[in-house]
């Protein structure tokens, strides 16, 4: 089908900009299957792509949604496990060893903080902070008004700030 067609263009066009989005936004080098879903997601559902948008800012909700119901699965076995495991007390880190040791201290400080943030704050901060999307683009990957973007990026970076022990950006 032409539609077909049309989501092997942009697998080519913006397989990077998706896959850098999910390592950014699930902390995770291992994204390969998200990106893998975000793109079979595409072709399923196609018709429902409103050909005034971005297609990059679709794939992008696409690739968001999948990393959000991905993490809640994990959530749910995660907590079945420690059901089952005592840790003796011990505090468990979310992160993979990999991750803390790629990271250099700072990075690791400000992504945490960035995490431990609400979901608007986070998801704004990724987009626009770290995927560098445009308010146009974030507001169409949110499907939020542009004015919320701006407000609410404007709040998270406060927010953000507050956490880690500094001043606001302006």
């Amino acid at each position: 089908m032409a539609e077909d067609y049309e989501v092997k263009g942009w697998f080519s066009e913006y397989y990077n900009d998706i896959f850098n989005f999910l390592i950014y936004y699930t902390g995770t080098k291992d994204v390969e299957d998200l990106v893998q879903e975000t793109f079979v997601k595409a072709v399923r559902n196609i018709d429902k792509f409103k050909r005034d948008s971005n297609p990059k800012t679709w794939l992008i909700s696409i690739a968001r949604n999948a990393a959000i119901d991905e993490s809640r699965k994990r959530r749910k076995e995660e907590t079945k496990r420690n059901r089952l495991i005592s840790f003796n007390g011990l505090e468990v880190t979310p992160y993979s060893p990999e991750i803390i040791i790629e990271l250099n201290e700072m990075k690791f400080e400000l992504y945490t903080a960035i995490r431990l943030l609400k979901q608007s704050y986070y998801d704004v901060l990724m987009l626009r902070g770290i995927n560098q999307l445009s308010v146009q683009e974030t507001a169409q990957t949110l499907k939020w008004s542009e004015a919320k973007v701006n407000l609410t990026y404007h709040r998270a970076l406060k927010a953000l700030a507050k956490k880690i022990g500094g001043k606001a950006y302006e």
